[in-house]
């Protein structure tokens, strides 16, 4: 049966379940390799004034994120093919071995250019590993817990968005950024071990899609033209770069709906919700990335250290993580088909008080209304997040597509990430001054753009409600 779902009430389990013997080796793994990923991504950003200063390479400096960033949204993209081959356990074994072998040598490092290397493996692993956190969801756990568990898994973006920002400042507070990488190649391995015991050794995946090649280079380039958007300071060469990345993901679009092997499920390109529910979820991702220059402001316009103005970041995770823990409890079909509706709205406020209380040397009230802001983004984000995930592992035609449904939801919030980024850096890098002005126009353009995605959350659920009774 298509449709999000058909009664009143939203089947859902318990975080008890969820969290009880039978699940928790499960959901710690699932919740591990999205943790490790998204800790790398922002935990780099603060380490890299360090690192540039320890072994040079300040023109590669914007790659180091490029190439990490680029390499995830390709390795994205094979998760279901992955998946269907190998099965969940040794999926998870192979991605977290070559995150610890990238991790290892980003830690050994002595260039920067051997750097970007680590980094490059890094992205591979860590695409992997985001991707089957939803994919395994959909082949391991029963659809009653996929609201909660899809939560779970998403909450770990601001966990990471938390532990990332903080534990790099306090890494580069003690020269110590080396072991930064180190504590990540433990971190693989603890997982590591719990993966045998958690996950099976096959699924009830039986298509075994060749790798969709084609779709890989397309989405690949367009996130390369994105991300080094914002390094330029030529504007014709940012709005090129910019439009070529546009160009991009609409030829990828094309190609993918004829593909038969294809990154999104055949569904998505149906009259339907489903195109809706992943616009949705790439608009909420996009919106976060205003987070990657929270730190950078918290210095330049407060005169925070770096450890203080990487907690500052920490705001945005708050809000999205209780708040997702609290929607995943919805339970009413209408309620949370409003909830989903009005968040593009909620994060459009939040982001709209934090453009007009940017200033130069801001006091601590002005810090505390920054605060306020960036949480409210965060509970606009998470209040959503949940439900568009089940919605999209459960709104497919076709039983089978079910697996490239879910591994979808983490190559649609990688490739929108990389225009987010982009577009901050574009937006940042136009007055070339980093002032009170540049935020300003940051989170207002960010407000814009969330809410605009308001056309796609509303459209979303439509066809939940108009199947509630």
């Amino acid at each position: 049966m298509s449709g999000v779902t058909v009664t009143a009430t939203t089947a859902t389990g318990g975080w008890r379940e969820l969290l009880g013997p039978k699940y928790l080796g499960a959901s710690a793994v699932l919740a591990g390799g999205v943790a490790l990923y998204a800790t790398n991504e922002f935990l780099t950003i603060s380490l890299l004034p360090s690192t540039v200063a320890d072994i040079g390479g300040q023109r590669l400096y914007a790659w180091v994120t490029t190439v990490y960033l680029v390499t995830s949204v390709v390795a994205a993209t094979t998760v279901s093919s992955v998946l269907a081959r190998i099965g969940p356990r040794w999926a998870y074994l192979s991605g977290l071995a070559v995150f610890a072998v990238g991790s290892l040598l980003c830690a050994l490092a002595p260039t920067m250019e051997l750097l970007l290397v680590g980094r490059v493996v890094q992205g591979s692993a860590g695409g992997l590993l985001a991707g089957l956190g939803y994919a395994v969801i959909n082949s391991t756990l029963p659809q009653s817990l996929w609201t909660k568990a899809s939560a779970l898994v998403s909450a770990m973006w601001g966990v990471g968005t938390l532990l990332g920002p903080a534990a790099g400042g306090l890494f580069a507070q003690y020269g110590s950024w080396r072991w930064a990488f180190g504590v990540l190649v433990v971190l693989a391995a603890a997982i590591a071990v719990l993966v045998p015991f958690a996950l099976p050794g096959r699924t009830d995946v039986p298509p075994r899609d060749p790798i969709p090649v084609w779709s890989l280079l397309l989405l690949g380039a367009a996130a390369l033209s994105v991300s080094v958007a914002g390094v330029p300071r030529n504007v014709v060469w940012t709005i090129a770069l910019v439009a070529v990345g546009a160009v991009l993901v609409g030829v990828f679009l094309m190609v993918d709906r004829r593909a038969s092997a294809a990154v999104l499920p055949a569904t998505a390109f149906r009259p339907g919700p489903l195109k809706w529910i992943y616009l949705t979820l790439g608009m909420l991702m996009a919106a976060t990335m205003v987070d990657l220059y929270v730190p950078f402001f918290g210095q330049r316009l407060a005169h925070l250290t770096p450890v203080a103005a990487g907690f500052l970041g920490v705001a945005l995770a708050i809000g999205w993580t209780m708040s997702e823990i609290a929607s995943a409890s919805v339970t009413r079909t209408k309620v949370v088909v409003r909830i989903v509706a009005v968040a593009p709205l909620v994060i459009a406020a939040g982001l709209t008080l934090a453009a007009v209380s940017q200033f130069e040397d801001a006091s601590g009230r002005v810090i505390a209304i920054w605060v306020a802001a960036l949480a409210l983004t965060g509970v606009g984000v998470g209040m959503a997040w949940p439900h568009l995930s089940a919605w999209a592992m459960g709104s497919v035609d076709d039983a089978s597509e079910g697996g490239r449904a879910a591994a979808a939801i983490n190559t649609v919030q990688l490739i929108f990430g990389a225009f987010g980024a982009g577009l901050a850096g574009i937006v940042v890098n136009a007055t070339d001054r980093g002032d009170a002005t540049a935020a300003r126009a940051m989170f207002a353009t960010f407000a814009v753009l969330a809410a605009v995605g308001l056309v796609a959350s509303t459209r979303s659920g439509s066809r939940t409600s108009r199947s509630t009774p």
